[in-house]
């Protein structure tokens, strides 16, 4: 992360990518505060790591959280790393006749409603007047054209929203705030609860631990210029087709 970036945010630290990014980013000479967002208000070793506790299904806890971030002087970095490939009682599809309206309203909830009320009440503290990044983590799964082996409806379904929102929100952005940048990443395949039913038939190199896939995050976002904003990147910095 280059120098400058002093302030940064990351929403989901609770996770198994989220604490890795929390760990990265605090390890960095360069960044001073580090605020992890967290259901419970994880602790972290470093005290340059301020927790905050954060109800992702309470807009109410979603404005006091940001509100806290009002005294920083302004954020270089949100990555707001929340989401779910499955819950106890919700798996991907495998036919349309695993299609239910509860798997559907549950994952889209997760992955793609969450993440954008994040997103409003969070990139206001960004900084005007200098480049500053919000990345959202989501999936290649979540690109149409590089669909080609169906399945997954639900998971499939809310990326491609959160992908079209992350757009969305770039053009906003361009018109009012042009030196903020919004980006989403697909981590890879990354060792933890999330992936952990479907790694049987998984080449293991491309499975990441979290500390790696925080690694790739981080120099994808650090990379990212204006003209990249509402664009989708894979892990290894590769734009992943809408």
């Amino acid at each position: 992360m280059q120098a400058k970036s002093e302030n940064i945010v990351i929403v989901g630290a609770g996770g198994a990518i989220g604490g890795a990014l929390v760990e990265r980013y605090a390890a960095l000479p360069g960044v001073q505060t580090v605020f992890a967002c967290s259901r419970d208000g994880r602790s972290f070793s470093s005290d340059k790591v301020q927790s905050i506790k954060l109800d992702y299904y309470d807009e109410t806890s979603m404005i006091h959280a940001a509100s806290a971030l009002n005294d920083a002087g302004g954020v270089d970095l949100i990555v707001i790393a929340t989401g779910v490939l499955h819950t106890d009682g919700v798996m991907p599809e495998k036919s349309l006749h695993d299609l239910t309206a509860h798997k559907f309203e549950t994952i889209f909830k997760i992955d793609m409603v969450i993440p954008a009320l994040l997103t409003k009440h969070f990139i206001d503290k960004l900084h005007l007047s200098q480049r500053a990044v919000m990345a959202i983590l989501t999936a290649r799964v979540g690109s149409i054209t590089d669909n080609q082996l169906g399945g997954w409806y639900a998971y499939r379904c809310a990326k491609t929203a959160l992908n079209m929102f992350i757009k969305n929100t770039a053009i906003e952005l361009a018109r009012k705030h042009k030196n903020q940048i919004i980006v989403g990443v697909h981590p890879g395949t990354v060792d933890s609860p999330l992936s952990k039913p479907f790694q049987a038939h998984l080449d293991p190199k491309k499975i990441f631990s979290p500390a790696l896939a925080a690694e790739y995050v981080n120099q994808v976002v650090d990379t990212v210029q204006t003209g990249d904003s509402g664009k989708i990147f894979a892990w290894d910095g590769q734009e992943i087709a809408p």
